[in-house]
């Protein structure tokens, strides 16, 4: 009987050795299971442009967190989405990855972070209204760690040479094109364009939604205005052709630094790789910031803004240390840090504007239009929004009127047609 109890015993024990090894550590409390010598090792993807600031975040991070090993990986912009996802559906994934939420969003991987954010008594106020942003079905499924306001980066030396006073803070978009044409000179080499706009569609459709309108809406009349500015403007000869821009590769950072653009809008990124550009000496100019053009009968400095998160992986085997690395680089102390290195941060309070805004020594002299903007969602935090609406269908049409293969009122036609027929028909409630 002794033997029978005895044997019973052990298969009883190793019944539950199985058990819990099986569950991975997934729950709250065993997350350093399987971890070895006492550390926890994360796997974290991040925008390229961002990795750096992540890495310095973390140095501070592991100050007060020894025990947690973070490996930072990072992709071309182009195949970041697709390269996460392909690691994410083969079973090796990430713990944590940076983002905009609605690329992920369908893959039912994104842990929702409401618990934690409550167990931890994370102050969420500094975000504002984003963080309703970032609810999907009423769970939060991320938290911004910046959001991408944007601005029109002009060359003061180039306006210098010209005798043109610098462009204004509350310039029409009819006012910029005027501008633009005055500031473009030259032919081949020595051209010099009045402006530079990135062949991304949000770079014609952002006069629309300055408006209010959304690449959604039923009526997306108002973006037949925006898009005829951006075929105007490359009738005038003061921006780039879109099909050049494509055949040569080119990007606005590479062309604004190279000193032949007066006016480049872009996002707050670009502060920056301009202020890189300056220590590495490939900026050999002065320069600085003021809002983007606005339609008439619209508030200056109302702009386009575009959250970028972090997310968690429902599947980690530590989620509690994930998540203690998010809440810090989302929160006051990484919030500090990535203003402090130029980011416009999607958390913010006094102290986080002042890191931002620094001691007045790094340009840009008027930094503060940043923090002053009316903002509206480039698009909104739905699902396929992005990848669909965005990525193909106003990007392919809006090519289509670029190359003048279609009129601007056809190709507004058919973006309502394809917008409802592809995308409201899977996703419009």
């Amino acid at each position: 009987m002794k033997r029978r109890f005895s044997l019973a015993a052990v298969i009883l024990l190793c019944i539950g050795l199985i058990v819990g090894c099986s569950n991975g550590g997934t729950e709250k409390g065993n997350a350093t299971e399987d971890s070895k010598d006492g550390k926890v090792s994360l796997k974290m993807a991040v925008f390229p442009a961002d990795e750096e600031v992540f890495k310095k975040g973390y140095e501070n991070f592991k100050k007060d967190h020894p025990d947690i090993d973070i490996t930072f990986e990072t992709f071309p912009q182009q195949q970041y989405y697709e390269k996460i996802r392909m690691q994410l559906s083969g079973g090796d994934g990430y713990d944590l990855f940076t983002g905009q939420m609605d690329n992920m969003i369908d893959t039912g991987i994104l842990a929702p972070l409401d618990d934690y954010i409550k167990d931890s008594g994370m102050d969420v106020a500094g975000y504002g209204s984003m963080f309703e942003t970032y609810k999907a079905d009423g769970k939060v499924l991320s938290l911004p760690y910046r959001k991408s306001n944007w601005m029109l980066y002009y060359n003061k030396t180039l306006f210098d040479e010209k005798g043109v006073p610098y462009p204004s803070d509350d310039m029409t978009w009819n006012e910029f094109r005027e501008l633009a044409k005055k500031m473009t000179s030259g032919n081949g080499e020595k051209k010099v364009y009045g402006a530079y706009l990135q062949q991304w569609p949000q770079t014609w459709y952002m006069s629309a939604v300055q408006k209010g309108a959304s690449v959604i809406d039923k009526d997306l009349s108002p973006f037949k205005d925006a898009l005829q500015l951006r075929v105007d403007l490359e009738k005038d000869g003061s921006i780039m052709k879109w099909s050049e821009q494509v055949s040569t590769g080119a990007h606005y950072n590479a062309a604004f630094q190279k000193g032949n653009i007066a006016m480049n809008i872009i996002g707050d990124w670009h502060v920056a790789q301009l202020r890189q550009g300056e220590k590495e000496g490939t900026v050999k100019f002065d320069w600085d910031v003021v809002p983007i053009p606005h339609p008439e009968g619209v508030t200056k400095n109302t702009s386009l803004a575009l959250p970028v998160s972090i997310m968690m992986n429902k599947n980690t085997k530590h989620p509690k240390e994930a998540f203690e690395f998010l809440k810090y680089m989302t929160g006051k102390e990484g919030a500090e840090l990535l203003a402090s290195e130029g980011y416009l941060t999607g958390y913010m309070d006094k102290d986080v504007e002042a890191a931002y805004l620094g001691d007045g020594t790094q340009k840009p002299k008027n930094l503060h239009y940043f923090l002053e903007t009316k903002e509206y969602p480039e698009y909104p935090m739905l699902q396929g929004v992005k990848n669909i609406v965005v990525e193909q269908i106003f990007k392919q049409e809006g090519e289509l009127a670029l190359i003048g293969q279609r009129s601007v009122d056809d190709t507004i036609k058919e973006i309502t047609k394809r917008v409802k027929d592809e995308w409201a028909s899977k996703y419009d409630k």
